[in-house]
């Protein structure tokens, strides 16, 4: 069997607990590992399709108001695959931030322009940080301890991360300060 991607093992995960379509997987997606793994339809759909024909999940069609949808379960020798790959270390740190690149490159603009990437930049972690908060209100009671810590290790590096933005702000507008002055 080919080497499986990190897509394909998201799908194990989420379909691991409860059979679920390529829709629902993109759903789940988008309110839980969007904030540090995303995955696309264009991604999920090719996968689903890979992970049946590999006999890692099993489909059947379950239609819904006239529509065809497939849903998915995790097979034994899904379980074991997802197993196998969670027992390794992790090989890919990956973190994409347009923000980042638009700073590393900010000396291309003026200093007032450049600070407003960081002002930028704040207030869509502030933003993130709002939308996990209100995805913690929601989870209530939950037996798995382990989505709940990945949620606070989400909200307590977007609060870092808008306090970062802040200070180096400062450091910015005051190193601008005694330029000027000298």
């Amino acid at each position: 069997m080919e080497q499986l991607s990190a897509t394909a093992y998201v799908i194990l995960g989420l379909v691991r607990n409860e059979p679920r379509s390529g829709y629902e997987i993109k759903a789940v997606v988008d309110n839980s590992t969007r904030f540090f793994w995303a995955a696309s339809y264009g991604q999920i759909y090719p996968e689903l399709k890979r992970l049946a024909e590999a006999g890692l999940i099993a489909g059947s069609d379950v239609p819904t108001g006239g529509r065809k949808r497939t849903v998915y379960e995790i097979t034994a020798d899904g379980e074991e695959e997802l197993r196998a790959w969670l027992r390794q270390a992790p090989q890919t740190f990956e973190m994409r931030d347009e923000g980042l690149l638009k700073l590393f490159f900010a000396d291309a603009l003026p200093r007032d322009e450049a600070v407003e990437i960081l002002r930028s930049m704040k207030a869509q972690r502030l933003a993130i940080n709002e939308r996990l908060r209100a995805i913690e209100q929601m989870k209530g009671e939950i037996e798995d301890p382990f989505p709940m810590i990945v949620l606070r290790g989400g909200l307590e590096f977007s609060e870092w991360f808008a306090d970062w933005c802040e200070r180096m702000e400062a450091q910015l507008l005051d190193s601008a300060l005694e330029k000027r002055s000298e």
